[in-house]
């Protein structure tokens, strides 16, 4: 189904199927500026094929795509019922977001900076054992705390769904022993995500989401984020919410990023931080990655690109060419499936050579 997909898309061999006609993005007021393929001499034929090969086959599970250039809302098209007012579930890509409110807390001078021992914030509210003293904010968001934490291990004491389970997540993550020293590996690890929002939250006395409102979604102008969980259990503390947002909203991270920290001539989180963050500092599964951030590279018919990106499970991206002031933004529903690859194909092949200075 994927190979089938991907050679609709990127060979253009549609037959006699009528193609869809482009639209440039409506003006509203949202703080997006607006353009049209033609006005920026980009050839909207291939998109054409592309929207209409996503509209013709109902089995993808694309939600939405948005393209920016030069700070500018060239494309936004939903599809499988999706409309462009729906809140979608961001998965894994909140993290990415935390990475940011994480720079903000320190421009903030909430925190201190990312080598302050994360005792330093948590030990007056929760029981700290001395074996924790070396981990370090910076380990949280390069997944190195050293302890038993492990997404992709179903025995690890700290994979997630384990810890959905327990009454006091924060605490139980905290108890988790240590199997390596701090920075020695990096294992994919939501719970240190969640010690890093939790951190942000006790030292600024805020809840994490109206932390989130107040110095990021407020001055980029996103109203209303909902936030949530798929875990029913009424006890998730805030910092392990996630977050919901529009597509629109969500590209204005993208933007934030190509900005270094800037959005609409405000300065929101240092650019400073945006450069660290999103620098290498490690690797997870063998694909560089910062603070919360990937690096990864797409290989187009052109040559390797990398890319700064946020990804989430089901098909959730931000893929961002600062240097060419280009993102591909993606949500969809392919949770847990291998489709959620599909975005990369078309990124790799038509998206990347297409809207490349």
């Amino acid at each position: 189904m994927i190979s089938r997909l991907f050679l609709l898309i990127v060979l253009f061999h549609l037959g006699n199927i009528a193609f869809a006609q482009y639209k440039s993005p409506i003006q509203l007021v949202d703080g997006w500026k607006v353009n049209h393929l033609d006005s920026v001499g980009i050839n909207s034929t291939p998109i054409n094929h592309l929207l209409e090969s996503l509209e013709q086959k109902k089995d993808h599970k694309i939600h939405s795509l948005l393209i920016i250039r030069d700070g500018e809302l060239l494309l936004e098209s939903y599809f499988n019922n999706q409309e462009p007012d729906q809140q979608h579930d961001l998965r894994s890509a909140t993290k990415s977001v935390i990475s940011i409110l994480m720079g903000i807390a320190i421009d903030e001078g909430f925190v201190g900076g990312v080598n302050d021992p994360i005792s330093k914030y948590l030990s007056d509210h929760y029981d700290f054992s001395e074996d924790k003293s070396s981990i370090r904010i910076n380990h949280l968001l390069t997944m190195s705390t050293g302890m038993d934490c492990n997404d992709g291990d179903k025995s690890s004491k700290g994979q997630e769904d384990k810890v959905y389970k327990k009454k006091n997540w924060i605490q139980y993550t905290l108890d988790l022993p240590m199997i390596n020293d701090p920075a020695e590996v990096s294992k994919y690890c939501s719970m240190g995500t969640v010690l890093a929002a939790e951190i942000i939250e006790k030292s600024s006395g805020m809840s994490f989401p109206d932390f989130a409102q107040k110095y990021l979604f407020d001055p980029l102008g996103i109203k209303s984020p909902k936030w949530g969980h798929t875990s029913k259990k009424s006890n998730i503390p805030s910092s392990a919410f996630r977050l919901y947002l529009k597509s629109r909203d969500f590209a204005k991270i993208a933007q934030l990023i190509i900005n270094n920290g800037n959005w609409n001539d405000q300065q929101i989180v240092s650019s400073e931080w945006i450069q660290n963050s999103t620098s290498h500092k490690t690797e997870l599964g063998n694909i560089p990655y910062g603070y919360l951030w990937w690096q990864i590279t797409y290989q187009t018919p052109y040559g390797l690109r990398v890319g700064i990106t946020a990804r989430g499970n089901g098909g959730q991206y931000l893929m961002i060419f600062p240097k060419d002031e280009l993102a591909f933004v993606f949500t969809g529903g392919a949770y847990n499936s291998p489709e959620a690859i599909v975005p990369f194909r078309i990124t790799n092949q038509l998206l990347l050579p297409l809207f490349s200075h």
